[in-house]
This record gives C-alpha cells, sequence and structure tokens, in this order.
C-alpha cells in the first residue's frame, strides 16, 4: 500500500485530487465542513424542488473535450446525464439601454457569423479575435492535457495582455468590444487587470460547446466519492478538520471536528489557503508565505435568488442568458453597489422529469462583500431580521429586472430561496465569499501564483485557489497536485491512453 493521503476539505478540488490519487493506489482520506460534499457542485432541496449553487453551464464535455477525458479516467462520464444546449445560441446578452438581444452560436464559424450579423463590418476581425484566443489557448498544454513545455514567462505579449486591451487589439467598434466580454461574471473580469488568457481559455471551452446537467451537478460530487470509495478511499462529510499541528515545518497530525487525531503521510488543502493559516498556530508557515497570500485580492462574489416555479407556466430555455443595462458596464457593473444589480445572469436548469417547461429559474448577479459586511460576524441562520429583510429587498430588485425580458414572471413563482456573499463564505470556506478564488492579475501576475507545494514539507495545495477556477480549471489543478505525488505526467498520460482506448473499442 502506497502512503496515506488526508485531504482538506471536500469540495470539487479535493474531491477530483482524491479520485485521481486513490485510482493510484494511495490511502486517502477527505473531510468536508459540510453535511454534502462538492463545494460549488452542491445542490440543495426545498418543497420538492432541487437547486443548483454554483456549476450551472460546463464546458469541455463534448467529443476530446478536456473534461470528458477526465471524467472517462476517474469512471463517472456514464454515472451523470447531461443535456448540451442549443447549438444556435448557447448564450443570449440582453441590453435595457436599446432592447436588443444578442444571440450567440456555439462553434468557432458560427460564433463569428452570430456577431458578424450584427456588425458586418467587423466579421473579418472577428475571424482574426478568435484565431488568436485558440492560439492563447495552445500555450497551455495542460488545457489540452499535454506534457508541459512553458513556464510562466515563456509565454506571448498576447498571452499576457489585459484581456479588454486583447480584445480591443482585434475589434473596431466599441459595441461589439463589451458583447464580447459578456462572460465576465464567469471570471470576474476587471480592465486592466484580468489576463487576456483567462478570457480566451474560457471563450474556447464555451465555444467549443457548453453542456448542462440534468438533474443537477450534485451527480458529480457523488459520483466522485463513488470512485473515492471503489478505490479504498474514505470521504467523511459534516467532520471539517479543525486543528492542524505542525512541528519544524511538518504536520504531525490533524484534528477533526468528531475530536479525534487522524495523522498521514502527506496532507492536500482543498481549502482558501488564508482559512487553512487559521487552522494552524501561529509561525507554522513563515511570515512572508502568509503575508503574500494574505495580500492576494479575492474575486467578487454573487447574490442569487432561486425561484421555485408553478407547473407549467414558464418555458424552459435551453441557454444562458445575460442581461446589462449598457454596453459600457461590462467591466463596471460589479463594483457598482448604489445602483445594484446592473446586470446579471438567468437560466433553467433541465430536470430528471423534463419537459417543455420549467422547474425553477436562477438569477445570480456579482455582488460586492462591503454590501454584507454589517452582517460578516454572523452565522448561518443567525443573521437576525434586518438581513433577512435586505436579502428579500435584493431579490425584489432581480425579479423587477427580469420581469423587462420575461413578461409575467411573477405569476409563475411558487417559491423563494436566496444566497448572498455570506452564504458563498460559510458554505464554501471562501474569504469574503469569492466565487474564483484568488484574481488573477496581469499587473501582478507572479502574486495571484500559489504554487501546489508550500513551506511545509508534507502539505500541498489544490483547488480553484492554485491556478485556474471552474469545470475545466479545477481539474486541472488537481491533476499538478497528485502528479506532484506521483510524478510529472503520470496521470496525463493516463487519462489520454485510456481515453483513446475506450474510443477505439
Amino acid at each position: 500500500m502506497k502512503e496515506n493521503i488526508i485531504i482538506i476539505g471536500g469540495g470539487f478540488g479535493g474531491l477530483v485530487t482524491a479520485a485521481l490519487l486513490a485510482k493510484e493506489g494511495y490511502r486517502v482520506t477527505v473531510f468536508e465542513k459540510n453535511i454534502i460534499v462538492g463545494g460549488g457542485l452542491q445542490c440543495f432541496h426545498r418543497k420538492g424542488y432541487n437547486f443548483e449553487t454554483g456549476m450551472h453551464i460546463l464546458g469541455g464535455l463534448r467529443e476530446n473535450g478536456t473534461v470528458r477525458k477526465i471524467f472517462s479516467y476517474l469512471g463517472i462520464l456514464d454515472k451523470i446525464r447531461f443535456k448540451d444546449v442549443d447549438k444556435e445560441c448557447m448564450d443570449s446578452i440582453h441590453y435595457f439601454s436599446d432592447g436588443k438581444t444578442y444571440r450567440i452560436a456555439e462553434g468557432y464559424e458560427n460564433f463569428v457569423e452570430s456577431l458578424a450579423a450584427e456588425f458586418p463590418h467587423e466579421r473579418k476581425n472577428l475571424t482574426e479575435y478568435v484565431n488568436a484566443m485558440l492560439r492563447i489557448s495552445e500555450e497551455v498544454d495542460m488545457f489540452h492535457l499535454r506534457h508541459n513545455t512553458r513556464d510562466l514567462f515563456s509565454h506571448s505579449e498576447e498571452f499576457l495582455m489585459a484581456a479588454d486591451k486583447f480584445i480591443a487589439k482585434y475589434i473596431n467598434d466599441t459595441k461589439l468590444r463589451n458583447i464580447l466580454a459578456y462572460m465576465n461574471p464567469m471570471y470576474c473580469g476587471i480592465a486592466g487587470h484580468t489576463p487576456a488568457y483567462i478570457h480566451a481559455l474560457l471563450n474556447i471551452l464555451y465555444i467549443n460547446g457548453p453542456t448542462r446537467m440534468i438533474g443537477g451537478s450534485q451527480q458529480i460530487a457523488d459520483s466522485l466519492v463513488q470512485t473515492i470509495e471503489e478505490n479504498n478511499g474514505t470521504v467523511y462529510s459534516n467532520n471539517p478538520i479543525t486543528h492542524i499541528e505542525v512541528e519544524e515545518r511538518m504536520i504531525q497530525h490533524v484534528v477533526a471536528k468528531d475530536g479525534k487525531q487522524y495523522k498521514a503521510d502527506r496532507y492536500i488543502s482543498a481549502i482558501h489557503p488564508c482559512h487553512l493559516f487559521t487552522l494552524m498556530s501561529e509561525g507554522s508557515f513563515p511570515r512572508s508565505y502568509t503575508s503574500r497570500l494574505e495580500s492576494i485580492p479575492n474575486s467578487y462574489s454573487a447574490f442569487t435568488v432561486y425561484l421555485a416555479l408553478k407547473e407549467n407556466m414558464l418555458p424552459y430555455i435551453n441557454h444562458t442568458c445575460y442581461c446589462q443595462d449598457d454596453y459600457e458596464l461590462t467591466w463596471n457593473y460589479s463594483k457598482d453597489s448604489e445602483n445594484w444589480p446592473r446586470g446579471f445572469m438567468y437560466m433553467t436548469p433541465p430536470t430528471t422529469e423534463h419537459n417543455e417547461y420549467s422547474r425553477t429559474l436562477i438569477i445570480t448577479t456579482p455582488m460586492m462583500f462591503d454590501m454584507v459586511k454589517k452582517w460578516e460576524n454572523t452565522n448561518i441562520g443567525q443573521r437576525g431580521k434586518e438581513y433577512e429583510e435586505w436579502k428579500l429587498d435584493c431579490a425584489e430588485k432581480l425579479i423587477a429586472k427580469v420581469e423587462k425580458v420575461i413578461p409575467g414572471i411573477r405569476e409563475c413563482i411558487k417559491e423563494i430561496y436566496t444566497s448572498s456573499p455570506l452564504t458563498i463564505r460559510d458554505y464554501y470556506n471562501s474569504k469574503e465569499g469569492a466565487m474564483y478564488g484568488f484574481l488573477k492579475d496581469c499587473e501582478q501576475l507572479t502574486l495571484s501564483q500559489v504554487p501546489v507545494i508550500t513551506k511545509i514539507r508534507n502539505l500541498l495545495l489544490t483547488g480553484q485557489n492554485i491556478n485556474l477556477h471552474g469545470i475545466c480549471g479545477v481539474p486541472l489543478n488537481s491533476i499538478n497536485t497528485a502528479e506532484a505525488i506521483t510524478g510529472e505526467n503520470t496521470i496525463i498520460d493516463k487519462i489520454n491512453e485510456n481515453y483513446n482506448k475506450n474510443r477505439a473499442l
């Protein structure tokens, strides 16, 4: 039997890392603070309705997709029910300023043509823009599950360019520039700071075709747990690690909520690094290390309204809908707390008993932590009447906006549920409720680069704070962490071999 490994945190990153290592023969034990594992994959149930909390749209699951290859290797691909979005409209963007809606098609040529139909003078530039994003994606070997041949500073100039400047380099029409940045809420896009490679990777992932989960993303987490347990691993839910004992830069043991001590050869943290520090005695890490990580800005958070709908009232919409007050707000509306909300996205997730009508509608919009700071020292379910009234007021504002694009939506509503940055903070152990972990900044790129290897010799890191976030980024981070133990490219080779073998059958 190989080494014992304890993983702190049963979110998506922790579970994928655990599954990879369990398949390699390591004895893995995962500790999760919540009753339900999965982090952003979690779903909650209310009065017969099922709601996703974070992972709504998945890229990379189409044929030859990176996520598809990883899920196939982990043995969970056939356990999950998928539904592709509409090819002719994978996303729509509506602007209240002029009442115009743009429908974005999947596929490289279709993507260009769907926008060139509205901006014919930019057709050639759109093609060059898409080709430039493809070139950037080719610079990330891990994105294609290839052996790594580059370091951070061997990339092209465009790779490290600010995303807004990258778009402007190819697109002349200012309105089209803003439309092309419509996915900002998916990666916390900030003008002058978000690197072009973040923008390019996410866009390429979705242009290749997005997918939805039928019945919710919790099935990914549950399938990963099954893989871990089938390979002699253990997953404890509702049993967080409460203390990590460190001596001379080595973890000696951890203490869980159940009061027991657990010891392993190696430890992997899948929680926010700044929360990890609170579980250790002061001085466990060098002060320079903790200061650097604590100084990294976090991505913004979100406020979400979950609507349970009356039967056979709202037709199912098989794509994600983005709405924004005006074009020029694309890079700024997340910070405008006084006029909140200036933009949002909504979707109708497919259900297992799916028909032509929707059972739920999810509306989510960026929100800065400052908007809930007055309640930051409160706990779930104990935030008080003022907080509950504030959430209802926020929900009302969002529903009023949605009613402009879905007239009569109020008549469809049966129940209303909400979540705020405090909800995300407390359920995901995410600093200030950050949706995507540490903020990536092309002006200070080395600051936000967090290696998987730490200053504690038997501790590694994984999860969305390490490199990339999302359905594709987090598993890639997990591979990096696992290969720090198994050896470089060992798992990548097995993933590709498994996929090619299955395709040949």
